[in-house]
């Protein structure tokens, strides 16, 4: 039996000041999906993604990141299998060059010299910026600082990608590198947005939380186009946006809310 790359049951969690922040998620990713996370502000989508790397521990349930269940045991191998790119590039470029900071990962494994090398310039190159590697990251635009720490991602070689709001800030042309970057990893995604239009140019696939609960599940074009679904979950589409003429004739099963 294959295991998937991703498997929530059940997962509850509170914060030490009672607020009850999941209360009980169930999500199932497969190897090679892109899966868009939407919901209102509040709803527990970085909270459920800060459990997939164990930065926060569940209360009750369980993640399983491939065969391997998120414990404390397991953490090192399970930081390396999932990145996650916070929402703020700063809070992941700190080093003085680019080179440094994609390297500070890989080095920390024990890669050195023309191997270290050699996994910066792939992280670099998947992501198009292999030309800015000896400038500060503080003096890039915002779409190469975000291009830059997903290569600090990338260069631990992870097996899923965990994205919190990666098109904030960015200008129409910074949004639309970043989807030709992600589009062109053959790497397990999860994305939380607030972009819709960008969720369904992302995503075939997406999920819908509110008050800690999946509350849909299915095809992106199906969800953005049920107004009422929108509407319950205080999500809403730009004006003028009809996400009905994004569909594809291969897309997923119609989305099923959750009970």
């Amino acid at each position: 039996m294959s295991h998937p790359a991703v498997e929530i049951r059940g997962v509850r969690f509170a914060y030490p000041d009672g607020r009850k922040a999941l209360l009980g998620v169930d999500l199932r990713i497969e190897h090679g999906q892109r899966v868009a996370l939407l919901g209102p502000n509040g709803a527990g989508k970085t909270t459920l993604a800060l459990h997939l790397n164990g930065i926060h521990d569940a209360d009750a349930g369980s993640i399983q990141i491939g065969q391997l269940p998120v414990t404390d045991a397991n953490l090192p191998e399970i930081r390396r299998r999932v990145g996650l790119v916070f929402q703020d590039p700063d809070d992941q470029l700190f080093m003085p060059t680019v080179h440094e900071d994609v390297a500070f990962g890989p080095a920390n494994l024990g890669l050195r010299g023309e191997k270290l090398d050699a996994r910066v310039a792939e992280a670099l190159d998947a992501v198009g910026a292999t030309d800015v590697a000896g400038r500060a990251p503080h003096h890039l635009s915002g779409g190469e600082q975000r291009r830059v720490a997903l290569a600090t991602v990338l260069a631990m070689r992870p097996d899923l990608l965990v994205l919190d709001e990666p098109t904030s800030g960015l200008d129409p042309a910074g949004r639309r590198e970043l989807v030709d970057v992600l589009r062109a990893l053959p790497i397990t995604q999860l994305v939380i947005t607030h972009d819709l239009p960008f969720a369904l140019e992302l995503c075939e696939r997406a999920v819908i939380m509110n008050d800690g609960r999946a509350t849909a599940d299915g095809a992106t074009a199906d969800l953005l186009a049920d107004q009422g679904l929108l509407h319950a979950n205080r999500l809403e589409l730009p004006f003028g946006f009809d996400p009905t003429v994004a569909r594809r004739d291969d897309r997923p099963a119609s989305p099923r809310r959750a009970d």
